[in-house]
């Protein structure tokens, strides 16, 4: 027969072991939300890259058409905008430079990346060939 006092004994035992499963799975949780965020940050960072690549190629494909690389000022200063523009397809501090030696023209795409410390930019450059 079992004592009362073993039985209370074997009470606290599973209350302590039921305490360590809690904390443990605590634990579990909290990696897997951090977990999410960062894949939601990379996802951000990503389409950001894709966004500047597009742009790029935007800008590109309008000196393909005009077979020139040198684009009327205009041209240029509204793909800037559209650049800066993080609500309507640009970046978020993003900015745009077209740099034009001969038939080459080197655009050049930067923008701050949310969520990043002050100083952090990322930077896209591509260069086109107009024969």
């Amino acid at each position: 027969m079992k004592t009362p006092r073993l039985q209370r004994l074997r009470r606290g035992i599973s209350l302590i072991e039921v305490m360590v499963v809690l904390v443990l799975f605590s634990f579990g949780l909290l990696g897997l939300v951090g977990l999410q965020a960062k894949a939601l940050q990379v996802s951000v960072n990503a389409e950001d890259s894709t966004r500047a690549a597009l742009l790029a190629s935007e800008l590109a494909t309008a000196m393909w058409t005009n077979n020139t690389a040198n684009l009327p000022a205009a041209a240029i200063t509204a793909w800037q905008t559209r650049v800066a523009n993080a609500t309507a397809a640009g970046l978020p501090g993003g900015t745009g430079a077209v740099a034009v030696t001969g038939n080459v023209a080197r655009i050049t795409i930067t923008w701050v990346p949310t969520g990043t410390p002050a100083g952090t930019e990322n930077r896209y450059i591509t260069e086109v060939l107009i024969p």
